[in-house]
């Protein structure tokens, strides 16, 4: 199979869709894998690294998408890009389809095989390609609230773990799942007031338990969220329901009522966002205010720490690569579950029915087309 690795375009976007050690597995395995010059020199990978290690250095993407039988990327694709999508070709990346219409059109109208990161999912429900993305986004969201709570960037002027004698930040995070306990590490770490709302009374025991009563738990509902946040330095929405778009938990009316020089910052906006009043950001424009409220919703966030970023998503998609290499797209999805979880858009019809549910579209279940 010809493997292609794209550059990204999307704003401040350093990640890239595969390491040196992805090149040297899937040639050892008789793939051939063709990498765009400079793809991944965000990361601090050279092009002389990926052809020492057998790939083959690509000028442009147009070429790239023309000769490849699978384009392994990290963002969903832009318009710019749509043109070179084409029928039977699988595209393996983030594609967050449920906070965006008209790529769902796209993706169908080109009958792509496209497999959403986002939703391979494992038995247990858990997320293995979203979790590596989830740990630095979450951790980052923190890094990100604390330089936005700074006076000279329109924040209130609050140092997220006081000093002795004064009070720390209160931190509030919309969702106890794996952005929200990586922000909560972070936060508590740097000595500040931190509450956990979710609406899994289990989850809110476990994360009690580990730590160890150093933070506050409690069941997520309009009242609770209303009461938190309007007292809250920081605001995390951490809310995700895979694949599907994310509900707006907090309203405007409550964002009116949050503290003037509060920050939010929405790292659900990637599906939509939980937030009413937030839209997506880049890097070169991350914040906007709404009512005295600062608001951080940057689309790509893990992206800023790309090397970090690219070698833990990584480590989690070799596998899957190499599996949909070796047996190619059908014999892949029939013996692996986890993948066809994945399958968003397959021979012109959208499979993935959290999707469907976002934009009231028909779904196909996926068995019927393989």
């Amino acid at each position: 199979m010809i493997i292609g690795v794209p550059g990204e375009i999307k704003n401040n976007e350093y990640r890239v869709g595969i390491t040196i050690a992805g090149v040297s597995a899937l040639k050892d395995a008789g793939h051939q894998v063709l990498v765009q010059r400079g793809a991944g020199v965000g990361s601090g990978i050279s092009d002389q690294e990926y052809q020492n290690a057998g790939a083959e250095l690509v000028a442009d993407a147009e070429e790239i998408y023309s000769r490849a039988d699978m384009i392994v990327k990290i963002k969903e694709p832009l318009p710019e890009e749509y043109s070179y999508l084409r029928k039977g070709q699988i595209l393996f990346t983030y594609l967050h389809l449920a906070a965006n219409e008209e790529l769902v059109h796209i993706l169908m109208e080109r009958e792509v095989a496209a497999i959403a990161y986002e939703t391979v999912q494992l038995k247990d429900g858990s997320l293995p390609l979203l979790i590596p993305m989830s740990e630095v986004a979450g951790r980052l969201s923190i890094q990100a609230g604390a330089y936005f709570l700074e006076k000279p960037q329109g924040g209130s002027g609050v140092l997220l773990g006081g000093v002795p004698g004064v009070k720390p930040a209160k931190v509030v995070i919309l969702g106890g799942g794996n952005v929200g306990i990586n922000a909560a590490r972070m936060a508590v770490g740097l000595g500040a007031e931190v509450t956990i709302l979710d609406i899994s009374a289990p989850r809110l025991r476990y994360l009690d338990e580990i730590f160890n009563s150093r933070l506050k738990t409690l069941i997520s509902n309009k009242y609770n969220i209303a009461e938190e946040i309007a007292e809250a330095d920081l605001v995390i929405g951490a809310v995700l329901i895979p694949g599907a778009r994310t509900p707006k938990l907090i309203t405007e009316e409550m964002v009116k009522n949050m503290k003037e020089g509060s920050v939010i910052v929405d790292v659900a906006i990637d599906q939509g966002g939980c937030v009413e009043t937030t839209y997506p950001t880049t890097y070169e424009n991350p914040i906007f205010v709404r009512h005295g409220v600062i608001h951080y919703s940057v689309s790509n966030m893990p992206g800023a720490v790309a090397r970090t970023s690219t070698f833990a998503l990584t480590n989690a998609t070799l596998p899957y690569i190499v599996e949909l290499a070796n047996k190619g797209f059908k014999k892949a999805i029939d013996e692996n579950q986890e993948l066809a979880a994945g399958v968003n858009t397959y021979q012109g019809k959208l499979t993935c029915q959290a999707v469907a549910l976002a934009f009231n579209m028909e779904h196909t279940p996926l068995k019927e087309l393989i």
